[in-house]
């Protein structure tokens, strides 16, 4: 299996899993539910936002390569890699900030945590 294919079943699982966090979160806030912080809200937009990364991440095979050279690194080195590499690179950092925006605007118009967060290193 090629590295790529790896990190991108890696990154749906996580976007998956990110998903079903921010879902279990979103439950227990309370008795009723903010409009439009449904379980199927919240798939849908990380569904979007994981489509997109995709897209982008195809269509740019440099960002592509960095991101697959990450594999197999601790959870530090790559967050350490990423940050310097978008701090090198501040049009793959915004492109990639407004692709991720419609979960933040989820995360905040619901109120779920930034811990409910799997991962995050932007």
């Amino acid at each position: 299996m090629k590295p790529a294919t790896r990190y991108f079943g890696r990154f749906s699982a996580v976007v998956l899993t990110t998903g079903a966090v921010l879902v279990g979160a979103a439950g227990t806030a309370g008795a009723d539910p903010i409009p439009g912080c449904t379980a199927g809200d919240v798939t849908a937009v990380m569904t979007g936002v994981s489509a997109s990364m995709t897209t982008y991440l195809f269509t740019h095979p440099d960002v592509n390569d960095f991101m697959s050279s990450l594999q197999g690194l601790s959870k530090s080195d790559a967050k350490q890699r990423t940050q310097a590499y978008l701090s090198a690179n501040p049009q793959v950092r915004d492109e990639l900030t407004a692709i991720r925006q419609p979960g933040v605007d989820l995360r905040n118009r619901c109120n779920i945590p930034l811990k409910a967060e799997i991962a995050s290193v932007i």
